[in-house]
């Protein structure tokens, strides 16, 4: 298992299953049976994601009576997107010169479509 923070949230949002439990979570704490329901898996196998998102620190489990609930956690959520904000910048840099060469190869057509007209009509 990865031993630095972001990586371990990351192996345990690689997987889809985890992705949906946590999208369930956004919408509230919620008891482990109810997380389990949308799953064609067993109640152990979605324990065992529960597991892992809680030791990446992606969700809290609390007893209550005998039902076992889950909250989402955003501080290791947070990481992630201000890791990732890191690299914006690239992203826009590279979609900027994107739209310059789009602009370039219109501006280029329109030329060429413009001599073919007139080569036409001569």
């Amino acid at each position: 298992m990865p031993s630095d923070r972001l990586s371990t949230t990351f192996a345990a949002l690689a997987d889809p299953t985890r992705r949906a439990i946590l999208a369930r979570l956004l919408l509230g704490e919620c008891p482990v049976g109810e997380l389990a329901e949308p799953f064609e898996m067993s109640l152990p196998a979605v324990s065992k994601h529960l597991r892992v998102l809680e030791r990446a620190g992606l969700i809290v489990q609390r007893r209550d009576a005998q039902w076992r609930r889950c909250r989402i956690r955003a501080g290791p959520l947070k990481e992630v997107s201000d890791w990732a904000e890191r690299y914006r910048q690239v992203w826009e840099e590279r979609l900027d010169r994107l739209g310059e060469y789009v602009q370039q190869l219109k501006a280029k057509e329109k030329k060429t479509h413009g001599r073919k007209q007139r080569s036409k009509q001569r």
